[in-house]
């Protein structure tokens, strides 16, 4: 590329482009190879423009090679892909730069498979999401974790895209999902993804696949909305505690508005928190610690952020084992098939659990991955991805369990 100028290409790319999903949006996304060369793209409420040089604080920082930089803006390869093989660092607003990536689907042809974003009204949340392969195929929905965004489901993204309509989006307050007026409980995040499943996919059923609070409301739509849901893969899923119960009424006096208060998490005790979900952290890039902690930060730094994350983990919390509406009450009438996957050194969602849902669940399918924390998708990508397949591939057309 002549003088190896990303403007030229830019302004080609972006040439009269308007993002929906970018219409309230006013931010600059910089782009550099280089203290010299650098590249800012202007999004000034979904019209995006770009020039040479670097704002002065950019919402979104992407570093990489001229190289790699030319190659996912023309479409030669996916910017998610490069992130993963960590060819490319995101620092700052992660949601915004896998909202560019999609800008450039179009022009994506040598790309397999492409992604792109976009946002439905779910429950009356609008719920931004990324959608990748063929909108014909089974369809699988990817289902994030509290603190997280659906960038913490991207192995699975690309991995199953393929052969499968595969769907991601953020949860209620959580990425670029707007903030909920609800509690956060069960309940309702298990209404919101099924109203999600029906709107994006007109009432066609789809495989469900949650890590940590993404695999309790997996499980929650699959108990209220069973005929949308035709099998259920649960990567240490939040349960219900059974004991160390002897909190919930002073944990029911807190109430999550309390969150509304400005705190500060010191970014070294967040990465510390991080990193201890991970049996072993060196397996990831620090690059990939980074990001995370960077959206974190954006998330608690805003009043409904806060709010979204302490009511979510407080409802975790406060989750009724039994009774009438307790959890292991409610879920041997758990009907579509699944497998649970679990951590044997997870520390939020111990593999002990495991046995209280083999009782509950017999026919389910159970495995314990060694060596394993609470985010098998990063840690063991690999084997998780061949888990999964293994469920769907094996998923009968009408998977749905009777009595």
């Amino acid at each position: 590329m002549a003088d190896r100028d990303l403007l030229p290409l830019l302004e080609q790319r972006l040439r009269g482009r308007f993002a929906p999903t970018l219409a309230d949006t006013d931010a600059t996304i910089l782009l550099t190879a280089s203290a010299q060369r650098q590249w800012t793209i202007i999004i000034d409420r979904g019209r995006l423009t770009a020039r040479r040089g670097s704002p002065i604080r950019p919402t979104t920082t992407i570093t990489a090679t001229f190289e790699v930089l030319a190659a996912v803006i023309s479409g030669e390869r996916s910017g998610i892909e490069a992130f993963l093989a960590a060819a490319l660092i995101v620092r700052g607003n992660v949601a915004l730069s896998l909202q560019l990536d999609g800008l450039f689907v179009d022009a994506q042809r040598a790309v397999d498979p492409p992604t792109r974003a976009d946002a439905v009204s779910a429950d009356g949340i609008e719920t931004f999401y990324l959608q990748a392969g063929d909108p014909g195929a089974p369809t699988v929905v990817l289902v994030h974790g509290l603190g997280a965004t659906n960038a913490s489901m991207l192995p699975l993204v690309m991995s199953l895209a393929p052969n499968y309509h595969v769907l991601a989006p953020d949860l209620p307050g959580h990425g670029a999902t707007a903030a909920a007026k609800d509690s956060y409980g069960a309940n309702f995040l298990g209404h919101w993804l099924a109203t999600f499943i029906q709107v994006t996919g007109g009432d066609k059923p789809a495989v469900v696949v949650g890590n940590s609070l993404g695999g309790r409301v997996a499980i929650e739509a699959a108990l209220l909305s069973p005929e949308l849901v035709r099998g259920l893969v649960l990567l240490c899923p939040a349960v219900a505690f059974r004991r160390l119960r002897q909190f919930v009424p002073l944990v029911r006096l807190m109430r999550p508005e309390l969150a509304r208060l400005r705190i500060r998490v010191p970014r070294r005790a967040a990465l510390r928190g991080l990193r201890s979900l991970f049996a072993d952290p060196s397996r990831l890039p620090a690059v990939w610690y980074d990001a995370a902690i960077d959206e974190f930060a954006r998330m608690v730094g805003t009043r409904r952020g806060r709010v979204a994350f302490f009511s979510a983990l407080r409802q975790i919390y406060l989750d009724e084992p039994f009774g009438e509406h307790g959890f292991w009450e409610r879920l041997p009438g758990l009907l579509p098939p699944a497998l649970f996957v679990w951590g044997d050194r997870d520390i939020l969602v111990p593999a002990g659990f495991a046995r209280y849902v083999d009782e509950a669940l017999p026919d389910v399918q159970t495995v314990i991955l060694d060596d394993c924390g609470h985010v098998p998708q990063f840690e063991h990508r690999e084997r998780t991805v061949e888990l999964v397949d293994a469920f769907l591939s094996g998923l009968p057309e009408d998977a749905a369990r009777s009595d």
